[in-house]
């Protein structure tokens, strides 16, 4: 079923929805989709529309390209919204598209938050997607990939709008004066915190922007009066879902990238979208042992010790602990040698199976072992002049490998020094060097 009143000019409506383009030229902030050389505007200038999904922030334009869209191609607008919609609403607009195919004309079905629909719903889509009784714009500020069937991504074209940038932003402000014939009441600091506060997001502009108009004042407002009159939008960061994922790893590649200062900005993002601390203190432990490693053995003591004030000492006092090990693990130098060397150590175990270590580092408790040979030939290495025998410890059979390579950085600086001293001892032992 369609939204009651969601294009319904007759009424009085919001300035967002007063100010909405009328023809795709006046979309701002997305050219790259809707521009000639977009894929959007080469399918308007071809007068062929090809399903798709629109994946973007709230406030970028999706519902408003899809309307455009079917008014620009003569195709039958029938807008859905997911969170309102069942299967019953589904069938009544595809019966309605079947009859309507059968006169010439086709049908542009838009569903909104189109992830909301199950699996099931999903599939319910693809033969009239398939057939072309409808074409298809889904819109979803959700990944894809996560949230919409392998075989209904196989028939749309999946295409992303961009969060608005500034200068969109100011061209929404502007058209906002045009329409109402006044300026707002902002100075130029107080214009430039509201575009900050909609945080890409058009039609939370424009709905603040209205708030200002209906307050009536002559005063211009700087940052701080603005702050005072306006309600500060929540950053947009879902912890379950997308945002998670993606600002977690630009905390970690700025760390692997010795960004410190990026890698506060990201943790500090995650913190005020209400990301659990313990989920941000567990991630770093882990990048302590998986990027640092030996170049800093003090890194995961670090790490642990941070984990454990925050537990101690909660919010707001134990983010300044996580706040201290990101500072640190970002300036400590890098290496992922030990994580190479494990990985590299298992593919090696894979292939090679069950193989006995050699018999001589094997010990004989019992005399049948001693008979078989167990223990036979063994050097005590603390019996050697150097502490080190050179025996071989891999398995009977198969050649050495070298699975730890250690950077020439921090403390792995030494390490290679000690391993480089050991290699040429085994040499000798075993009769390659004099």
């Amino acid at each position: 079923m369609a939204v009651a009143g969601l294009f319904d000019r007759d009424t009085p409506r919001p300035l967002a929805d007063r100010l909405r383009p009328q023809t795709m030229a006046e979309v701002v902030g997305q050219d790259h989709l809707v521009g000639p050389d977009g894929p959007l505007g080469r399918m308007l200038a071809q007068g062929r529309l090809s399903s798709i999904i629109l994946w973007g922030p709230p406030g970028t334009g999706k519902t408003t390209i899809a309307r455009l869209l079917a008014e620009h191609t003569d195709l039958a607008f029938e807008p859905l919204s997911a969170v309102f919609s069942g299967v019953a609403d589904l069938r009544k607009v595809f019966d309605a598209a079947t009859k309507r195919r059968a006169t010439g004309r086709g049908t542009l079905l838009f569903v909104d938050e189109i992830h909301r629909f199950n699996r099931a719903q999903q599939d319910g889509f693809l033969p009239y997607v398939e057939d072309g009784t409808v074409i298809l714009v889904g819109a979803t500020t959700e990944n894809p990939s996560f949230e919409l069937n392998g075989a209904l991504l196989s028939r749309t074209q999946v295409l992303v709008l961009r969060r608005l940038d500034d200068e969109a932003l100011e061209k929404l402000l502007c058209r906002a004066e045009a329409a109402t014939g006044r300026p707002l009441p902002l100075d130029g600091e107080g214009r430039a915190a509201l575009r900050a506060m909609a945080d890409g997001d058009g039609r939370y502009l424009l709905n603040m922007a209205e708030q200002l108009y209906a307050l009536g004042s002559q005063d211009r407002l700087d940052a701080k009066g603005l702050a005072a009159t306006v309600q500060k939008r929540a950053p947009l960061y879902d912890k379950a879902q997308e945002g998670h994922y993606n600002l977690i790893s630009a905390l970690h590649k700025s760390l692997r990238g010795s960004d410190t200062d990026a890698a506060l900005y990201w943790m500090a993002r995650m913190l005020a979208g209400g990301e659990d601390p313990l989920f941000i203190a567990r991630r770093l432990t882990r990048f302590a042992v998986e990027d640092i490693g030996l170049a800093d053995p003090q890194a995961v003591q670090q790490a642990l010790a941070a984990w454990d004030v925050y537990e101690r000492l909660g919010s707001p006092e134990g983010e300044l602990a996580l706040a201290q090990l990101v500072i640190y693990l970002g300036t400590a130098p890098k290496s992922n040698a030990a994580y190479m060397a494990f990985k590299a150590a298992t593919k090696v175990a894979c292939e090679t199976g069950s193989l006995m270590p050699p018999l001589h580092i094997l010990n004989a408790p019992t005399r049948v072992m001693k008979e078989l040979g167990y223990g036979a030939g063994y050097i005590y290495d603390h019996d050697t002049a150097d502490g080190f025998s050179g025996q071989n410890y891999f398995p009977d059979g198969m050649a050495r490998r070298r699975f730890y390579e250690p950077a020439e950085r921090g403390f792995e600086r030494e390490i290679r020094k000690r391993l480089e001293y050991w290699d040429k001892l085994r040499n000798r032992a075993e009769g390659h060097d004099s």
